[in-house]
């Protein structure tokens, strides 16, 4: 359906912004309310397991879209901040992704933790701890399939977690590679069992592939809570139980990056402001648009000017297309409908009709279910003087969505 264009976009950014104010829904005495509650009984936990589910704003059930899924530790924490990043950043930064936030509020260090201890800092420790293992079964055989039988997802998947959540999401990294494609991992938890995940890390990133897969990782400014000259510029000279935290982060960070054979993107961040409680908030923004860096859009201006070739545009989009199927495994329409929509009668109005039609193309191209595409054709058809084809395009519209305004649309042009 035509979209009046009278003048050229400045920056494509604009098209992306979201704003959280227009998206909040009023509902009742709330503002907002996040995560609708759904749960899986786990025969592996024996137990049952909720979760909160977040689907994107620009969820239609009528489109049967397919979209990424972050699954999020400490989910009933976690997901709020995650939902407000993406409120912000989808589209332009990130992709729209399904969020499922997974509770832990119970058993927590039972299902977080990577191995069995009995005593910590020369104190024993009571509390059940150690099953890391059983609860990435229950992940890997129960929850990601019961999600994607029930959700609009597909297989590509993201891991946040924080402290023990963050030392689970590292496991899962050097244990479960297979089973998930971004890794945000806040202020985790390696000092765990005097650093034995990161002990056991060295021959698995050493071996394993990690092509086209992400991780950041963050550590917070406490770096020693009773000597206050310890820096992030010492702290690796200390050998006390007091820096073993931030020093397990840092050596892992390090062998992770002496193993750039094994193709794991990595971006580690120092916070110096925060503390491990205050972390979780800038790295889960941080965190999302580092470990999809490559979704970022590339050659905005090009688009914007209109020198550009239409032979140029065209390789750039053809680039993006093939760079997103690359690290999704599946095809990814790179541009949004009705961006490529826009481009399209901008370029029309612009008087360069070669290049409206290549938008056109590629618009029926990534989105061949959609009827505006055809009828947004059936308009460059008729600018063109080509009513006939105009005529097809608009018949191909109808029978995808059958709205009298096609019909009649029809025999409109039949009669000029």
């Amino acid at each position: 359906m035509k979209k009046t264009v009278t003048f050229l976009v400045v920056a494509l950014s604009f098209f992306f912004l979201k704003s959280s104010y227009g998206q909040a829904k009023q509902n009742g005495q709330f503002l907002q309310q996040v995560g609708t509650l759904d749960s899986i009984y786990s025969k592996t936990l024996e137990e049952y397991r909720k979760i909160y589910v977040q689907l994107p704003a620009t969820y239609d059930s009528n489109k049967k879209e397919k979209y990424p899924v972050v699954y999020i530790l400490d989910g009933e924490v976690l997901l709020p901040t995650v939902n407000n990043v993406q409120d912000f950043y989808s589209g332009g930064f990130t992709p729209d992704m399904v969020l499922v936030g997974i509770s832990n509020d119970a058993n927590r260090v039972r299902d977080l933790t990577t191995s069995k201890v009995t005593e910590m800092f020369g104190r024993p420790f009571e509390q059940e701890n150690g099953e890391a293992s059983n609860f990435s079964e229950f992940l890997k055989n129960e929850l990601i399939p019961f999600v994607e039988n029930k959700y609009p997802v597909t297989s590509f998947r993201t891991l946040i977690g924080h402290s023990y959540g963050g030392l689970f999401t590292l496991y899962s990294l050097v244990n479960y590679p297979e089973l998930f494609s971004n890794y945000i991992v806040i202020d985790p938890s390696l000092d765990w069992d005097n650093q034995k995940l990161l002990k056991e890390a060295k021959d698995k990133l050493a071996n394993n592939n990690y092509r086209d897969k992400s991780l950041f990782m963050s550590l917070n400014g406490q770096l020693n809570m009773q000597d206050p000259t310890i820096t992030i510029d010492n702290v690796m000279k200390d050998t006390s139980d007091f820096t073993l935290f931030p020093r397990s982060n840092i050596a892992f960070s390090e062998l992770v990056a002496q193993n750039k054979q094994n193709g794991l993107a990595l971006e580690w961040k120092f916070y110096p402001r925060d503390i491990h409680g205050t972390i979780p908030f800038p790295s889960i923004m941080d965190g999302l648009i580092s470990v999809f860096q490559w979704y970022q859009m590339e050659n905005t201006d090009k688009f914007n000017s209109p020198e550009t070739s239409k032979e140029e545009l065209s390789e750039i989009i053809q680039y993006r297309a093939n760079k997103l199927k690359r690290y999704f495994k599946y095809p990814v329409a790179p541009y949004p409908e009705d961006l490529l929509n826009m481009l399209g009668y901008m370029s029309l109005d612009m008087e360069q009709p070669e290049k409206s039609k290549m938008f056109f193309e590629f618009d029926m191209e990534f989105y061949p279910n959609s009827p505006n595409a055809y009828d947004s054709m059936a308009d460059y058809y008729e600018r063109t003087g080509d009513k006939a084809t105009a005529i097809k395009y608009v018949t191909k519209a109808y029978e995808l969505n059958g709205d009298s305004y096609y019909k009649d649309r029809i025999e409109a042009l039949k009669k000029k």
